[in-house]
């Protein structure tokens, strides 16, 4: 099998005797010595172990902000690692990032540091807008305990404004190209795949029929993040080319199975804005440059964000496997908790959202104890299709309600064919009580759920009056 190959720092290091499963973080401060890298929680949340990726896409270096404790060593493979110890010049000279971050006074204990060091250095290296609400969503990954954040949104806003600076310290051009494929790497009695295409998968999974199928690892990761989990066989899916195609048609937008939120989110921020605005509270940039889509849907979690908003929306899922494919709605593709309808050796191939029709309204909401990056307690999704001032459909989807995802259809029920107004859903909580028997845990109570998924249902009525058209923003 072949060694994990990869730039660190401009550096070329290679890989061949650690276990598959042991994080970045855990090699970067085991085995290479780079201590500026932190773990702080372990599981995604305070982004204390940032670090960047970089990747060749279109001719040119871009990198991106990851988590390194939820990443297993094999998934930088031909990639370029970049952390705190290599942004300063090899003369000392300081990236402008870490010059503004002293300019500020950014820092005070400095253990959160390095991670919001590296968060502000792909934001910088993305030239992106130098407005505070990207600011925010830039640093939404990273946690701090003492500063109270302004003079690391400070920082960052002076940083982005000055030009920029190659980090790579040496890496000459198409260092990245020359490094060898690693489509397979083992050690001990663990071995991690990486297959480059569906044909190579099927048969990397015919082979291996218990391996552990990874997408992004933002879940699964914590298996081996928080567990210590030693997983026999991972077969990654983010290699796999016919998994990476975006499609937008006249009528619908498909996105394969290994598709990145970040990947699709331009998309998804077209044709569903609400959609988006959920994709940016369900996980920070470190998160959504490497969860997908597919992923969060194959977890078929109650609480799973996407799934509401998928079945409201009447997607669709091509399963694959070794013998054809075949399609089916997300509805019916999650069978119970954490249950769905994959049958062995098949994979989620691509999902298929349809294009809101030009009288059609959708929205999201979510609530939970956090507003940023935090485990829901009630998702809702609603489609709204109106003929003459009248109900004609309602798709009405909720998370966090019952053991998996699903519609309420006592409530699409109750006011198909009546005035879309306020009035008519008066007594709308009754027929949400029939649809649903939530549970009570420590994020809320079932009172509590049925109140406000009925509540949330009124917000959208709200929202969506013909009458009075409004956004509201807070509850």
């Amino acid at each position: 099998m072949a060694a994990v190959e990869f730039l660190l720092n401009g550096k070329r290091h290679r890989v061949d005797d650690v276990p598959p499963t042991t994080t970045v973080l855990d090699w970067l401060r085991g085995h290479a010595r780079l201590t500026g890298t932190k773990e702080g929680c372990a599981e995604g949340d305070c982004g204390a172990c940032t670090i960047a990726i970089g990747r060749e896409i279109d001719g040119t270096r871009q990198y991106q902000a990851v988590n390194s404790c939820l990443m297993m060593l094999p998934q930088i493979a031909r990639c370029a690692v970049l952390t705190v110890e290599g942004l300063a010049a090899p003369n000392g000279a300081l990236h402008p990032v870490q010059q503004a971050m002293i300019d500020t006074d950014a820092t005070q204990c400095g253990f959160c540091t390095p991670g919001f060091v590296m968060a502000m250095f792909a934001f910088h290296q993305g030239c992106e807008r130098v407005e505070d609400r990207i600011i925010h969503e830039a640093l939404a990954g990273n946690l701090c305990r003492c500063t109270g954040y302004r003079s690391i949104v400070e920082a960052c806003r002076q940083a982005a404004r000055a030009p920029r600076i190659d980090a790579e310290n040496g890496d000459a051009a198409g260092a990245l190209a020359a490094l060898p494929v690693c489509s397979a790497y083992g050690a001990g009695e663990q071995v991690f795949l990486r297959p480059g295409s569906l044909a190579a998968l099927f048969a990397a999974m015919a082979e291996i029929p218990d391996a552990l199928l990874l997408g992004g690892g933002t879940d699964l990761g914590l298996r081996v993040s928080k567990d210590r989990e030693r997983i026999a066989a991972v077969i990654s899916l983010a290699t796999v080319a016919e998994l990476q195609r975006i499609n937008v048609a006249a009528d619908a937008l498909e996105l394969g199975g290994g598709v990145t939120y970040t990947q699709a989110l331009p998309h998804i921020d077209r044709h569903f804005p609400a959609f988006g605005a959920l994709f940016r509270r369900i996980g920070s940039r470190q998160i959504r440059n490497l969860g997908t889509i597919a992923g969060n849907l194959a977890t078929a979690s109650p609480i799973g964000d996407t799934i509401p908003c998928l079945i409201a929306l009447a997607a669709t899922v091509t399963l694959a496997s070794a013998s054809g494919e075949r399609a089916m709605g997300v509805e019916s593709f999650i069978t119970g908790y954490r249950k769905t309808a994959l049958r062995p050796g098949e994979v989620i191939a691509a999902v298929r959202i349809p294009l809101l029709a030009q009288d059609t309204r959708f929205s999201t909401y979510k609530l939970s104890k956090r507003f940023d990056q935090d485990i829901s307690t009630v998702v809702a999704a609603f489609q709204l299709e109106r003929r003459n001032g009248q109900v004609h459909q309602l798709r009405a989807a909720f998370g966090g309600m019952a053991e998996r995802v699903m519609r309420a259809k006592n409530v699409e029920a109750a006011v198909t064919g009546r005035p879309w107004t306020i009035d008519t859903l008066t007594n709308i909580d009754v027929a949400l009580a029939r649809d649903f028997n939530p549970m009570t845990d420590h994020r809320g109570g079932a009172a509590y759920r049925l109140r406000a998924a009925a509540n949330l249902l009124r917000r959208f009525a709200w929202e969506t009056s013909s009458q009075a058209p409004v956004r509201v923003e807070a509850l």
